[in-house]
């Protein structure tokens, strides 16, 4: 499976309700919706509010990337406003494997954010208990930002620990990606696209939306047609 995850980061908040359909009519898969706090990332977003905001204008599933410090404090919070997928980040979760089971007994999928300098090796142990594996192509903080290359080597470290070991979760890639390089990223093994800038900084986010979707679909074509 393939999906598009459009991140609201770069969308026009005093229009939000249309930003979102313009998506959905782009054939989005999921929302993203990325949570910041000022202190484990230099930049202030929204909280539990915004995403249940959101949750009552789509029905596409919440991808919630909670980059903020202590996530644990607000687990609930986000699973009562609609968070179809939580992500926390390894480098703040001193105790990930009770943080995880906490998001599953919410009933809600658990991810597992990694910065691009942090090495997957950090996750061997609980890599069985994912859902979801979002490795961050930018440092986190700010929409907008150039792809970091050397991602690419990490998201096929990702793919084939997966193989080898028939995992379930879904690799994530969020950070820099448009049409220039979201090819890239599909062959070395990414499974969910996040774009931001490339889909809300321009004229026609459904179009934007649709390009980066028929690339995904197109992609998925020719691996079945491998098979």
């Amino acid at each position: 499976m393939y999906f598009l995850a459009p991140s609201i980061l770069s969308a026009d908040f005093t229009d939000l309700k249309n930003q979102i359909r313009l998506v959905e009519m782009g054939k989005a898969d999921w929302i993203h919706c990325d949570v910041m706090d000022g202190r484990f990332v230099p930049n202030i977003t929204f909280g539990p509010l915004i995403v249940e905001a959101v949750n009552r204008l789509t029905h596409l599933p919440l991808d919630v990337h909670l980059m903020i410090v202590k996530p644990d404090h607000y687990l609930e919070k986000f699973a009562e406003a609609g968070a179809d997928y939580l992500s926390v980040h390894q480098e703040v979760c001193l105790y990930l494997d009770q943080t995880l089971k906490k998001i599953k007994e919410l009933n809600v999928k658990a991810g597992v954010t990694l910065n691009p300098a942090t090495p997957v090796n950090t996750l061997e142990h609980i890599l069985g208990e994912i859902d979801l594996l979002l490795l961050m192509s930018v440092n986190p903080g700010f929409g907008g930002q150039k792809f970091i290359d050397h991602v690419l080597r990490k998201i096929e470290e990702v793919r084939k620990i997966k193989e080898k070991n028939n995992y379930n979760f879904l690799i994530e890639v969020d950070g820099g990606i448009g049409i220039d390089n979201i090819k890239n990223c599909l062959n070395a093994g990414a499974e969910v696209i996040v774009a931001g800038a490339a889909i809300f900084r321009g004229e026609n986010p459904t179009a934007r939306t649709l390009e980066l979707k028929n690339v995904l679909n197109d992609y998925k074509m020719r691996k079945n047609n491998i098979k």
